[in-house]
């Protein structure tokens, strides 16, 4: 099943307030306490944050679309926008959700190509994410996509400290700054 990807703007930022927060509750709030899930989105789901988000330049929101319906959404930083590391070789996918009612469609898969093909287009060397280590289906998800864990950090969700797991994806674009490659048979 194919999806309509497409960039969000500051005239979006309503949507994507909606979107992200329902989606983030939908996919976490039964890991979580009330508390800790209601700091986190008073801080991270507020028109002014995501405004703010939306207005760097180094950062990219895409809304999936199936059945003109949003499906899901997805989250790419470049450079500084970056939430660790602000690697020019590098993008970050830092959020990438799909909505419960449109799970198991391959759409969080057409996501992740989405991004892979906007960072080999840039000629980027890797691309990587934070996923929460307690979150095995994603973990799963992401090393069939070729994903490898590096490392962690930690990541505050209101009072409760959490591990993220960091996993990056090389890219063939790792091959920059060769005008051409020729394969012989």
């Amino acid at each position: 099943m194919s999806i309509n990807i497409k960039q969000i703007g500051l005239s979006d930022v309503q949507i994507l307030l909606n979107v992200s927060r329902d989606m983030f509750f939908t996919a976490f709030a039964h890991l979580n306490t009330p508390d800790d899930m209601a700091a986190y989105a008073s801080k991270s789901f507020t028109i002014e944050t995501l405004s703010e988000e939306l207005a760097n330049p180094d950062s990219y929101f895409y809304f999936a679309y199936l059945n003109d319906e949003i499906a899901g959404y997805l989250k790419l930083n470049y450079n500084k926008a970056q939430t660790e590391f602000q690697d020019p070789e590098a993008l970050e996918i830092e959020r990438i959700y799909v909505d419960s009612r449109f799970q198991n469609q391959q759409i969080g898969k057409q996501l992740v190509q989405f991004a892979i093909d906007k960072a080999a287009t840039e000629n980027l060397t890797y691309i990587w994410l934070g996923v929460w280590d307690a979150n095995d289906k994603a973990i799963r998800f992401y090393e069939r996509h070729g994903f490898e864990i590096f490392g962690s950090h930690d990541f505050m969700l209101g009072s409760d400290k959490q591990t993220d797991l960091l996993m990056k994806k090389p890219l063939l674009a790792s091959l920059k700054g060769r005008d051409s490659i020729r394969l012989s048979v």
